[in-house]
């Protein structure tokens, strides 16, 4: 699996509270980059500590800003044992269609957080790792 910095929401972000991935994707600025399927792939880099669950919601949106018109095409539930799990990929999904121009990650995170990060990315491929 190949990764290009311009498909990464967030490398080794740190999540403590609720909120949004460091970065979005543009999808026009690529033309058309999009090939074909793609993976939505998360990834903790350092365990969590007192994190109970994270939902990652892939949200895309027709502005920059996600002010208005934000809408969740896919999301994952990740439990607190997970997240201490730093060898293995936290979820792979195949992205949906419905696609608007900008993309983000939205983070809810429950629980008292004192450790953790994540990496969420898109690729064509899942690594099993």
């Amino acid at each position: 699996m190949l990764l290009d910095k311009t498909t990464m929401f967030s490398d080794a972000q740190a999540l403590r509270a609720t909120g949004a991935s460091t970065n979005t994707i543009d999808l026009k600025a690529g033309g058309n980059a999009v090939p074909g399927r793609l993976v939505l792939i998360a990834h903790a880099d350092i365990a969590f500590v007192g994190a109970t669950q994270v939902v990652c919601a892939l949200q895309t949106s027709d502005a920059s800003d996600f002010s208005s018109g934000v809408v969740t095409l896919a999301s994952a539930t990740v439990s607190g044992t997970q997240l201490a799990d730093t060898e293995n990929n936290l979820f792979a999904l195949g992205v949906p269609a419905g696609l608007k121009r900008y993309l983000r990650i939205y983070y809810t995170v429950t629980g008292t957080v004192t450790a953790g990060a994540i990496s969420c990315f898109v690729a064509d491929i899942a690594d099993l790792h």
